[in-house]
């Protein structure tokens, strides 16, 4: 029984760490999907979003400011806000630039922000980081939650700390995905009416032929920000559950370009650029082929280290997170090779006036 609950845990945890990735999926699907703009900066607007959410969330502490113990939506919704500031302000800056030029300055904007969270230590208590970080579902069970307002109101303390005694401690796991999962499907049904919606269609437009969209009168810049500061709103929400996931978050390794820009893009890539199915998607296959490869590496290290003898496998396990790197790049290979477009391509939406028209000289009703 034990080994089955293990097996539902881990199911839980990929489903749990897979959804947070989709999310930042979508956000990117935004702005390279839909405008084509290139932004290698994702993991500053996942850290912006986890440690505004952090900040606003925690107890007071006197390693860094905060203490505020603000519900924990207000949290997410003012990480996602923060995050879309922001990135407004840079799109303000940055928009203009094209390709890699935009990309390069998205990587040194990410960079200053993970140094500013890293050296403002009365803050963010610099690399050390911020701890205890409340999670949805599990923080009711933390004294300064369940003492109270409402839950005080419901049940003295003394009750609800019997009845979280009476849960496995597991209990929060299966909400926390849930919550997750369907945080998902809300932005991408969101999306997806935007995707179809005259805005998405002129996005699309803007994407594959900027001159003649403004030759037509679109006001570009004003809607290539208008996805930039989407796109990073999004990611900061992210962000915030990233946080929530963790419980302690620091700018070094928590927020490692490798980790998170390289991953997003990636399952972006492989799931369907522009497309936001294929942006859930490749977010979930790719997560968990990165978390098989972890055993298949240490499976693999110790293959060789069996079989040659006078190789010290602890030179290869030091070097395991970059033959990982190797691994996904491999497969990010092959799945281009066979699928140019990603597994699940771009559809290009239709206009309503064109699907009537269609409609009408098929002869086909809907």
């Amino acid at each position: 029984m034990e080994a089955y609950l293990g097996y539902f845990l881990y199911l839980l945890s990929l489903l749990t760490v897979g959804g947070i990735y989709a999310i930042f999926a979508l956000g990117l699907n935004v702005q390279w999907g839909f405008a084509g703009l290139f932004n290698a900066g994702i993991v500053g607007f996942v850290a912006v979003g986890a440690y505004t959410y952090a900040l606003l969330t925690t107890a007071e502490s006197t390693f860094h400011i905060g203490g505020f113990g603000l519900p924990l939506p207000v949290g997410m919704a003012v990480a996602m806000a923060i995050a879309a500031l922001i990135a407004g302000l840079i799109g303000l800056v940055c928009i203009r630039l094209r390709s890699d030029y935009l990309a390069i300055a998205t990587i040194g904007i990410a960079e200053i922000i993970k140094l500013i969270f890293k050296n403002e230590t009365d803050i963010t208590n610099g690399p050390r980081g911020i701890n205890k970080i409340p999670r949805s579902w599990e923080h009711f069970s933390e004294e300064r939650f369940y003492t109270s307002w409402p839950m005080s109101w419901f049940a003295s303390p003394e009750q609800w700390e019997a009845f979280f005694a009476s849960l496995p401690n597991w209990y929060w796991q299966p909400l926390f995905a849930g919550t997750i999962l369907l945080i998902v499907f809300i932005i991408y049904k969101m999306l997806e009416r935007a995707r179809t919606s005259p805005w998405g269609r002129m996005m699309t437009a803007i994407r594959e032929n900027e001159p003649a969209s403004r030759a037509a009168g679109k006001d570009v810049t004003k809607r290539r920000i208008e996805a930039f500061v989407i796109g990073a709103a999004i990611m900061g929400l992210g962000g915030a559950l990233f946080a929530q996931h963790l419980r302690l978050i620091e700018p070094t390794n928590t927020f490692d370009p490798s980790k998170v820009t390289f991953l997003v893009w990636v399952m972006l890539i492989a799931g369907g650029s522009g497309n936001n199915r294929g942006a859930v998607l490749g977010a979930f296959l790719i997560w968990t082929i990165w978390s098989a490869s972890e055993l298949l590496i240490a499976g693999m290290i110790d293959l060789v280290g069996a079989v040659f003898s006078t190789l010290d496998p602890s030179i290869l396990a030091t070097r395991a997170g970059f033959l990982r790197m190797m691994l996904i790049g491999i497969l990010m290979q092959v799945i281009l090779q066979r699928y140019p477009g990603g597994i699940l391509p771009e559809v290009r939406p239709a206009s309503p006036k064109a699907e009537k028209t269609t409609a009408g000289a098929t002869g086909e009703t809907k």
